[in-house]
């Protein structure tokens, strides 16, 4: 039996960043203008054209932690992008549904999601012409919600001008909802998905963000996974159109 069979490890290569919101130590995306969340698109645009030329880079991660709670270490409003050499865990996952769904349907699994979800109409809690934010049918936090492109396309930079400002006026309606939601700068994660940087077409690609907020009942009761949640299948303590349902009041 050779151990390397259940032994694999290697080194992983890659660029780190951090991309500051504003000059302003107090100012959060829900508190600035549209405008000024565009500018801080058109810097995720950029690093992502810049950083996705380099051969050794193939996949391009950016995320941001929101507030203490998610362990957010550095006060001052910001995002972190990651490149690296290889395809991390959930793109990669989302790349192979992607593509079965492509293969055997002959459409992108993401652009007929949003088509059911205007349909239902239920869970849908933030949009404009270009975007769609809901708190998705699979949600497992409980104000888990996911933003995403009305129309077909992998990554930021296949985005028009207009695209892009729509992006901005989206991210902030949402992000000013969660704060209301509890009167506090809602904790969360986020993260943008675009597709992988390998030189390769990935047509099957829907850009997407993913918002994961820990908080469930108020600002000080979160959600835990533990026990059977931990162990076997996560629980909900809200369907996501109740949860939906409480978003949409705020």
């Amino acid at each position: 039996f050779d151990q390397a069979d259940l032994f694999k490890a290697r080194t992983e290569s890659g660029v780190c960043r951090v991309i500051c919101f504003s000059p302003r130590h107090d100012l959060t995306l829900p508190q600035m203008t549209s405008q000024a969340i565009r500018r801080v698109i058109d810097t995720w645009n950029d690093e992502f054209l810049t950083l996705g030329s380099r051969k050794e880079i193939r996949y391009i991660q950016i995320f941001e932690n929101r507030g203490e709670m998610m362990g957010c270490s550095n006060p001052h409003p910001h995002c972190q992008l990651w490149g690296t050499s290889s395809i991390p865990n959930e793109p990669a996952r989302e790349t192979r549904r992607f593509r079965a769904f492509w293969k055997k349907h002959g459409e992108c699994m993401l652009c007929r999601y949003v088509d059911l979800e205007l349909k239902a109409g239920v869970r849908c809690i933030e949009q404009n012409e270009g975007f769609l934010a809901v708190v998705p049918f699979w949600a497992v936090w409980p104000f888990e919600t996911l933003v995403m492109s009305k129309f077909h396309a992998g990554a930021l930079p296949e985005f028009s001008h207009l695209q892009k400002d729509q992006l901005a006026a989206l991210i902030q309606a949402l992000t000013a909802r969660y704060d209301r939601l509890f009167q506090v700068p809602f904790p969360y994660t986020m993260g943008i998905h675009q597709h992988p940087t390998t030189r390769k077409a990935y047509p099957e690609w829907h850009f997407h963000l993913h918002y994961l907020p820990p908080l469930l009942r108020s600002a000080t009761i979160r959600k835990f996974m533990v026990g059977f949640e931990l162990l076997a299948s996560p629980q909900r303590d809200l369907t996501p159109e109740e949860a939906a349902a409480r978003l949409l009041r705020v």
